[in-house]
Order: structure tokens, then C-alpha cells, then sequence
């Protein structure tokens, strides 16, 4: 029975992959900033919680360490933990670009660290990192969140090639609009307060990214992607899944940047 660590575990897609893996007969090691409420797992023999914060670099070590003494051996490492910032670029604080960052982009670099330490030693394993479509296009209002995605995927493609030599797979995961606390209480959204001048422009935006989020996709099916990314014994980076994903991305591949953009401005309006 093979082991998975997957952080971020306590609500949408991270909580879909725990029990996606868990049902799958994996072991698995659900990671969280605050283990102790988390109740949705308790029915789940196979499912052990830990606390582990991806800011923390001596909390990443630690849960780490205890995961593989409880286990015996670590096969599967999903950075997950991520949350989004979006909004006015202009309105948004050194403060706020740092806790973007430090989350998305620096906390999974800790983690992949910390993973590649342990798997070099036992001579193989495989790193999953969620990215998103936003890690290849960009959409208006998001280009703090769109910056750490697109640090994740060209972080990821390089290292592919060193870890190779000792059997350890990256894999990167980028779902579409997925109906998760992205667009709910993780969401944090930034508006200017000492002018109004984007107003109109962030309406129709807004109204476009809220719809999208309500439309979106349940994470289960991300989770069957992470399960399938998992199972892989081939060296496919790259996996595509949740609407309307698939087709953006074929589109952004083979469109010139200026027909691209249009088509962007036609959908939100702008």
C-alpha cells in the first residue's frame, strides 16, 4: 500500500484527494494548518491528519519526518495549499504580494525541497504540484495569482530534468474553474479606497469570474486527475482537466497573442 502526503487538505480540492486516495486503498497523510478541525476524515481508517504549515519550514520538516516514521515510506507528495489573491494590482500592498507568494510559489518549493531530500534517499517517489490553466493564460484581475502559477509551472519543467537521475517524477496538475473556497472565504479581493476609477472596469470582470466559479467543476474530478498523475509511470508532465481548461489552453497554444486577447476582452466585456 503506497503512501500520499497531500497538503491543504481541509476543504475543495485537497479534501476531494483524500478521499479519492483513501478510496483507492492509499495510504494517505492529510496536511493542514489546524488538524484538529477536521472531522470529515475520522470514518477513514486508512486517512491520518497532520498539522503542517508550507510557511514554515520547520513545520514542514517535522510533519514530514512524523509521516515517514508513521508510514515507513512516502511515494506521493500533492502541493496543494494555495489560496487566491486577485483585484487591482495598483491597490495591493507589499504585504499582500509577499503572502501570495510566500503561499503559492515558496511554500510548495519548501515542501518540493523537503519531498526531494526523502525520495532521493529512498530512491524514488513522485512531486504533484497544482497549478492551475492560469499558470499558461492570464485573465484580467488576476495577475498576483496568475504571477505564482506561472513561477510554479517554469519552477516545475526545470526540475524535472535533475530529479530524473533519482527516479523522483514531477508531475503538474492545472485545473480549469473549479467550484472550491477559491472564489469563497480563501478568496481575497483587492480594491483601490482612494479612487474609483477602476470601478466599472472591475464590475464586468467580477461578474465574468463569479459566474465562472459557480459553473465551475466539482474538485472530485481534479482529484481523479491527481489519482491518475499518481498511477503514472511515464514521464507526462502536464495534466489538463476541468472546464473550460481543456480548450482555453488549445486556444492560447495556437492563437497569435493579439486574436487571443480579443477574445479575452470579448468575454468579459471590456
Amino acid at each position: 500500500m503506497k503512501t500520499i502526503v497531500i497538503t491543504g487538505s481541509s476543504s475543495g480540492i485537497g479534501k476531494a484527494a483524500v478521499f479519492a486516495f483513501a478510496q483507492a486503498g492509499w495510504k494517505v497523510a492529510a496536511t493542514m494548518r489546524s488538524p484538529e478541525k477536521e472531522k470529515d476524515f475520522s470514518a477513514l481508517n486508512n486517512v491520518k491528519c497532520y498539522q503542517l504549515d508550507v510557511t514554515d519550514t520547520k513545520s514542514i520538516a517535522s510533519a514530514l519526518q512524523t509521516i515517514k516514521n508513521d508510514f515507513g515510506k512516502i511515494d506521493v507528495v500533492v502541493n496543494n495549499a494555495g489560496y487566491g489573491v486577485d483585484g487591482v494590482f495598483e491597490a495591493m500592498s507589499d504585504e499582500v504580494i509577499e503572502k501570495q507568494f510566500d503561499t503559492n510559489v515558496f511554500g510548495l518549493m519548501r515542501m518540493t525541497r523537503e519531498a526531494i531530500r526523502i525520495m532521493r534517499a529512498q530512491n524514488g517517489g513522485t512531486i504533484i504540484q497544482i497549478a492551475s490553466m492560469g499558470g499558461r493564460l492570464a485573465f484580467p484581475l488576476y495577475s498576483i495569482y496568475h504571477g505564482t502559477k506561472w513561477a510554479v509551472e517554469g519552477f516545475t519543467e526545470s526540475l524535472q530534468y535533475e530529479l530524473a537521475p533519482f527516479n523522483i517524477r514531477v508531475k503538474i496538475v492545472e485545473p480549469g474553474a473549479i467550484k472550491t473556497e477559491f472564489y469563497g472565504r480563501s478568496r481575497q479581493f483587492i480594491t483601490p479606497t482612494d479612487t474609483n476609477v477602476y470601478d466599472k472596469f472591475v464590475q464586468k470582470v467580477e461578474k465574468l469570474a463569479m459566474e465562472t466559479g459557480t459553473n465551475g467543476d466539482n474538485p472530485a474530478v481534479v482529484a481523479q486527475a491527481i489519482l491518475k498523475a499518481a498511477n503514472s509511470t511515464d514521464n507526462q508532465l502536464r495534466y489538463v482537466v476541468g472546464k473550460p481548461a481543456p480548450l482555453l489552453l488549445w486556444l492560447r497554444k495556437f492563437l497569435p497573442d493579439t486574436l487571443f486577447f480579443k477574445l479575452v476582452k470579448a468575454s468579459y466585456k471590456i
